[in-house]
């Protein structure tokens, strides 16, 4: 069989074309001598450097992938599947049946946000004399996509290729996520079994129950999202407490708090918690938007799966108590900027890369009397991460905005276990005879998780794959196979050229914006002409 580095091979190898020291873009493949199979194909997000990667060809040939098994519906894990289909591949996608409920609103909405988004910037291309562009997938291609799905239940044996099957398990992360279990047939012996985490939840999910997998595996791919984070007081009650907190300290400024949020569990989750609080009476009742037509979508899929997660009566309550409002047409968003006083809208993305709370943020980040609260994992590259990082000014949508408003961090709603967890989990495995391979997760993140793993157990084989990596995988320790990469491999999880030019473009305007006179201001322009002339 011919790989896809375009030498011949055979046996089992396992490719990382995404999530590799990075969080987002999870894709892996699986090639023997007859299937190769896709676990994952998700959006990159993050810096512009991965973020191309989306509109870039697939490593591999689309048309000739056997199948596609989904760990969930997350768009880092699910969001290129359209255009792989695009691409070729008619193939099924096997998944849980909730994940395939949410898939149907979660990837059509997504088509939508990239047609409203290229469809922006080619005015933009065309003032500046610039190519269009065209969006990766719209809406009718993520439909079509979803004739391909298939339903597996968990803990089931499914038949996926030749001489490879696989079995789901509960990952505890989001309503219908899934850790993947996959036996490879081997020639001689027994199959060759493999372990794909998905993200695996913490223990304090307010509405999933605690991960399961299996014992006694050969290799595990396992994520590392916090790997170096250890939340010592993540409790339920410890979550109301700081989030009480953080709603007080926001409503005496008595402007807007906004909560940008992934529109599917995390914003359910605020629900309950922000309608309970102000049904006891431990935070002020205030009008709470939902700004996302993918949240009122994925609500309405949680509330049918109600019966299947944990508190479904809680979120039942929630997502029909009076103060929330859900918006839907562009006309009702536009009109909560008319909002005066205090007032919560949760909208997404959830890093600030996409969606309407970019145009909340433009309103009400200038403002002190506005409070910005993130709750959840923010990329390196994201506008999510540069306001956490402490920015002072930002460029969002084509402007320059200092940032007056306060900007706050929840980390208890996080849908990933932490590192304890993360070791925990991995020590119930049991033994894994060949090795664990590291990923969905920036470097310091791994490198606390691989220390903690080491520590535990020092002669435990462990590999952090770069992305488009492979190994061959045997009985005992995997052998890496030199193939092409679309990036350099330090490029993966980390800020890049364009995060560096925004920053310089704040600092050149704050620059001439400080200067004492025009002649100061020329000088400032002359040495930056300079510069560029030597360089």
């Amino acid at each position: 069989m011919k790989g896809q580095d375009g030498t011949r091979r055979s046996g089992v190898r396992l490719w990382f074309h995404g999530a590799a020291q990075a969080v987002t873009g999870s894709c892996f493949a699986i090639e023997t001598d007859a299937a190769h199979i896709l676990v994952d194909c998700g959006l990159f997000q993050g810096s512009k450097t991965e973020r191309e990667l989306n509109y870039r060809p697939f490593p591999f040939e689309a048309a000739a992938l056997d199948a596609v098994l989904l760990t969930h519906a997350h768009i880092d894990h699910s969001g290129l599947l359209p255009k792989l289909v695009k691409d070729g591949f008619g193939g099924p996608i096997f998944a849980t049946p909730a994940t395939i409920d949410l898939c149907s609103v979660m990837l059509p909405d997504a088509g939508n946000i990239q047609e409203m988004e290229v469809e922006q910037l080619n005015r933009r291309n065309a003032r500046r004399g610039l190519p269009a562009v065209e969006p990766i997938y719209d809406a009718d291609l993520a439909a079509a996509a979803l004739t391909q799905f298939r339903p597996v239940p968990l803990g089931a044996w499914t038949p996926v290729a030749k001489g490879l099957r696989a079995r789901y398990w509960n990952a505890g992360h989001l309503l219908g996520s899934a850790s993947i279990e996959i036996e490879v047939g081997m020639p001689a012996g027994e199959p060759l079994r493999l372990l794909f985490s998905g993200d695996v939840g913490p223990s304090h999910k307010l509405l999933q129950s605690a991960p399961t997998a299996p014992r006694d595996l050969d290799y595990v791919v396992c994520e590392a999202t916090y790997g170096d984070v250890d939340r010592q007081d993540a409790t339920f009650e410890r979550r109301l407490q700081i989030l009480e907190a953080e709603v007080g300290s926001a409503a005496k400024a008595a402007g807007a708090l906004l909560i940008p949020s992934f529109a599917v569990e995390r914003t359910q989750e605020l629900l309950v918690d922000l309608v309970q609080l102000m049904k006891s009476g431990r935070m002020p009742s205030a009008p709470i938007f939902v700004d996302s037509p993918l949240a009122t979508r994925a609500s309405a899929v949680f509330e049918r799966h109600a019966g299947e997660i944990r508190n479904g009566e809680a979120l039942r309550e929630a997502l029909r108590a009076p103060q929330v409002r859900f918006t839907e047409s562009v006309e009702q968003s536009k009109a909560i900027a008319r909002v005066r006083g205090f007032h919560i809208v949760i909208a997404g993305s959830g890093m600030c890369e996409a969606g309407r709370i970019r145009h909340h943020l433009r309103e009400w980040l200038w403002r002190d009397g506005a409070t910005i609260l993130l709750v959840g994992f923010q990329a390196q590259g994201t506008l999510g991460r540069i306001l956490l990082d402490g920015a002072a000014r930002v460029r969002l949508m084509g402007e320059d905005i200092r940032v007056k408003a306060r900007v706050r961090s929840v980390d208890l709603y996080s849908g990933h276990a932490d590192g304890p967890e993360l070791a925990d989990w991995l020590a119930a495995r049991g033994s894994v005879s060949g090795a664990v391979f590291l990923t969905h997760g920036e470097a310091h993140a791994i490198d606390g998780l691989r220390d903690r793993l080491l520590a535990a157990e020092p002669g435990r084989r462990i590999v952090v794959p770069e992305l488009d990596s492979a190994f061959e995988l045997g009985r005992e320790s995997p052998r890496q196979i030199e193939g092409p990469a679309r990036i350099a491999p330090d490029s993966a999880g980390r800020r890049d050229w364009h995060n560096e030019l925004s920053n310089l473009i704040l600092d050149i305007d704050e620059a001439v914006a400080q200067a004492a006179d025009e002649r100061a201001r020329k000088q400032i322009i002359r040495r930056l002409r300079t510069a560029l002339v030597q360089d």
